[in-house]
């Protein structure tokens, strides 16, 4: 059974560890330390000015079975240690480094139980009856205190997210790679994609983009840095193990302002069960934050199918390949995306992939827009088949009935069949603001791009969206004024319009449509 008391805070110099917790804390502030180097500090503080060998620490942090560079990842995690603790391997503070034997940690150490209330041990037996009545009556005296004190604060206990009942928004910063092979970066980034998917389904929480949370990847940045910049309240964090065909996913729910960890949980399948193993993070998260799931909700997160290994790892390889939208990457992600099909048939997922692909290559005329409407339509409408549920697919197929069939009122109904699926998609509302914005309906157009801006304040992209509904408007003053405000708010964005427009970026796209067309208007306008 487990012990009811607290599991040991360990202090060392101004660090305070809490094991349970999963934080390392200098002078009371959360210091942000990834998963495995916290592994290595944990191995260290259980024997302290002992030698902790190498092969220990591998034994802890992979299974045997992981094939990883080891020398490579053991490095890595102590180094990422050592700048946490702002110590080095020349002069250490902390950790000695013994050449090809191990480390050592060589600081003092105090543990002690975690601070919280522990009540004394009742009375011996042979107590007298006044001394256990005044006991109890005090004992209770204090619980109704306790009681109290909890009753009359119980609206600061919430403002500070306690229980996670006030997170309302939330961001998924990157998942960490604990391979130690950075080919692997595919499968974690692919991970922290679907989990991004799955959260957004979730009416009742705000969830921001990939677009916004991927600027965050190894970043040094604090929780409350991060979330005052994004305008949420929770974050979850974690990592991604893969073994073989093994997936052990730990996740984290932080309360952003206190940086108070709410939940964390490890989830560890087959990769055939990642879908379902994907819809069971997003659920535990929604659970945590108190956010209501409709029956349809609830439905899809539990409905994912099972997948073929080999399939899901050529997927997840197609949409690695799909960014930047240049012709060599995608038609390398279109190998994996047939790859996938061909290993796992009733895989939707990959046929959607298959689609954008060709949809994608057909837009940019690397493809002839026949041939890619023709086989774009064969995959959307089989990923259709197999799951109609599917926000992605009917995301796209409005695309496709849109740019290429022309079918005005079809994709329409499919626009807002993908993000009554998915309310939290930024991507189908963004889509659906620049269709709207080519029908001529500015204020609808405008009204989706205020709830891109909603659902994710620092979207980088939402200018340029605005901007582009300007352009089909031809409202070349505010496309101006939005494009002074895009310039202020992302500098990149302006380095960008100046590259080879062929390699497809987005900003480039656009800018190649307003060279065109506006920039000759907005001469003669401000001439």
């Amino acid at each position: 059974m487990f012990e009811s008391r607290a599991k040991p805070v360990i202090r060392f110099g101004t660090f305070e560890v809490n094991p349970h917790a999963g934080e390392l804390r200098r002078d009371g502030s959360r210091v942000k330390l990834q998963d495995q180097p916290f592994q290595v500090l944990l191995a260290l503080l259980e024997r302290p000015n002992e030698v902790i060998t190498r092969e220990e620490l591998r034994a802890k942090l992979w299974p045997a079975d992981t094939f990883v560079d080891f020398d490579h990842g053991l490095n890595a995690a102590v180094k990422r240690l050592r700048d946490a603790l702002g110590d080095t391997a020349e002069n250490p503070r902390f950790i000695e480094t013994l050449a090809r034997r191990g480390y050592r940690f060589i600081a003092p150490v105090d543990s002690h139980a975690a601070a919280s209330p522990i009540l004394p041990a009742l009375p011996q037996a042979h107590t007298t009856k006044r001394i256990r009545r005044a006991y109890l009556i005090g004992l209770a005296g204090i619980a109704a205190l306790i009681l109290l004190v909890v009753a009359l604060n119980a609206g600061y206990w919430a403002r500070l997210g306690f229980g996670g009942r006030h997170i309302a928004s939330l961001a998924v910063l990157p998942l960490e790679n604990l391979s130690g092979n950075p080919e692997q970066e595919y499968f974690s980034d692919g991970m922290t994609d679907a989990l991004i998917a799955d959260l957004s389904k979730i009416g009742a929480l705000r969830v921001t983009s990939r677009t916004s949370s991927i600027r965050y990847k190894k970043t040094s940045k604090s929780l409350p840095e991060i979330a005052r910049e994004l305008n949420v309240d929770g974050v979850v964090e974690g990592s991604v193990m893969r073994s073989g065909n093994r997936v052990r996913i730990i996740a984290r729910l932080i309360h952003a302002p206190t940086e108070q960890n709410l939940w964390t949980e490890t989830y560890e399948r087959d990769l055939g069960d990642v879908l379902k193993l994907q819809g069971d993070v997003a659920e535990a998260v929604a659970e945590q934050v108190r956010a209501q799931l409709t029956p349809e909700q609830h439905a899809r997160l539990h409905s994912a199918p099972v997948v073929n290994p080999s399939a899901y790892e050529a997927y997840l390889k197609g949409r690695f390949s799909e960014v930047p939208s240049t012709q060599a990457g995608l038609k390398q992600a279109q190998d994996y995306f047939t790859k996938a099909i061909r290993e796992d048939p009733g895989f939707a997922l990959a046929y959607v992939g298959l689609a954008d692909c060709f949809l994608q290559q057909g837009t940019y005329r690397w493809l002839p827009p026949q041939d890619a409407s023709q086989q774009g339509s064969e995959a959307i409408h089989k990923a259709l088949q197999l799951d109609e549920t599917l926000s992605e697919a009917h995301s796209t197929l409005a695309f496709l009935k849109w740019q290429f069939s022309w079918d005005w009122q079809t994709a329409e109904s499919e626009f807002r069949r993908s993000v009554d699926l998915k309310p939290n998609s930024i991507d189908g509302h963004e889509a659906f603001a620049w269709y709207l914005g080519w029908a001529g309906r500015r204020d609808e157009a405008l009204a989706q791009v205020q709830e891109v801006r909603r659902l994710d304040p620092a979207f980088p992209l939402i200018f340029i969206d605005e901007a582009g509904i300007y352009y089909h408007q031809r409202d070349y003053k505010s496309l101006v004024d939005v494009g002074q405000k895009s310039v202020a708010a992302n500098p990149f964005v302006a380095t960008a319009r100046t590259r080879d427009p062929s390699s497809g970026d987005y900003t480039k796209i656009l800018h190649r449509q307003l060279s065109s067309h506006a920039l000759k208007h907005l001469r003669n306008a401000y001439a």
